[in-house]
């Protein structure tokens, strides 16, 4: 396993689908790091957005985050959304799990019960796949339903 974090550009590596961490950050918990240790002895690359340093008050900096983000989830074989308890609704990442699922991407979603607006998530997920895209509650069925999506033929990289 391989970690791109932000600003760090990917590079693709041939044969190893790569996996973004798409969801909350901002007064969220590092469930990224929890993710990254469960899948830690997979053969994938991961597009880690959230920085272990990151200036909220700099306006550069966060259009360069927003051009990283946009770019690997484009780059990204599978998009693991996770919406941990917060007390935000985490509406960026909203938006990027409606755009993906739009676009028929692979996704792995989940939200944890304490998660604000579990209810609406797993309602319009549901809707917009006909009920053929599960929202999980833990973060670890979530990740192993991505490492599945990684092991599908379509997914690989020659």
């Amino acid at each position: 396993m391989t970690v791109f974090t932000a600003p760090v550009q990917y590079v693709a590596t041939p044969g190893i689908p790569a996996i973004f961490l798409a969801g909350g950050i901002t007064g969220c918990p590092d469930w990224q790091a929890e993710a990254c240790e469960m899948l830690e002895v997979d053969p994938v690359d991961i597009l880690n957005p959230r920085r272990p340093d990151f200036d909220v008050t700099d306006p550069n900096a966060a259009e360069q985050q927003i051009r990283w983000e946009f770019d690997h989830l484009a780059q990204a074989d599978v998009i693991l959304f996770w919406f941990p308890a917060s007390e935000s609704p985490q509406p960026i990442a909203l938006y990027e799990l409606g755009r993906h699922v739009a676009l028929n991407r692979a996704v792995a979603v989940g939200c944890d019960p304490g998660y604000p607006r579990r209810f609406d998530v797993a309602w319009q997920v549901g809707l917009a796949t006909a009920g053929r895209l599960p929202v999980h509650s833990e973060l670890a069925v979530t990740v192993h339903r991505a490492r599945v999506l990684c092991r599908s033929k379509e997914l690989r990289r020659s």
